[in-house]
């Protein structure tokens, strides 16, 4: 390699001499370090390549933003299910505990969990054996059903 240039006549000379040697797209990115650089020496994007890396650059924000919100909303069915599964649990645990075969039909109970308000909705209905009855309970958050979970009670007699 050659020393630096001393002066800035040589330097203009160096880029002529590179100009001349090398054609645009044969420069190698060492060329153009040393002082061979394309345009007259002005070095850039052009609007279309900035206008180009926007859009990517705002594609991969909309796709980032939506994948958030993907998993925004699963984290709160997540959390609406789980509540509305111990109101469940508790209302079937509660006719557990009275020891005795649940009367046929339908009854409304409502459950505070976590600050929330929940309805829902017990059905017994009889089964071919008279000793059990099947035992569903919908979970409601206002119109949207949250859970339904269904058992079998049995009488102990």
């Amino acid at each position: 390699r050659r020393a630096a240039p001393k002066g800035d006549n040589e330097v203009a000379a160096q880029t002529d001499n590179c100009a001349k040697r090398l054609s645009c797209r044969s420069q190698s990115r060492n060329a153009q370090h040393e002082g061979c650089l394309m345009n007259g020496g002005v070095r850039g994007f052009t609007l279309i390549e900035v206008l180009v890396a926007l859009g990517v650059v705002a594609i991969a924000l909309v796709a980032g933003l939506q994948a958030t919100m993907a998993l925004t909303n699963n984290a709160q069915r997540q959390s609406d299910v789980l509540l509305a599964q111990v109101c469940a649990e508790n209302e079937l645990v509660r006719l557990r505990l009275t020891r005795q075969l649940p009367a046929l039909g339908q009854a409304a109970f409502a459950c505070d969990q976590a600050g929330r308000s929940f309805t829902g909705q017990l059905s017994v209905v009889a089964t071919p054996n008279p000793s059990f009855r099947r035992v569903e309970a919908g979970v409601r958050d206002g119109d949207f059903t949250v859970l339904r979970l269904a058992t079998i009670v049995g009488s102990l007699q």
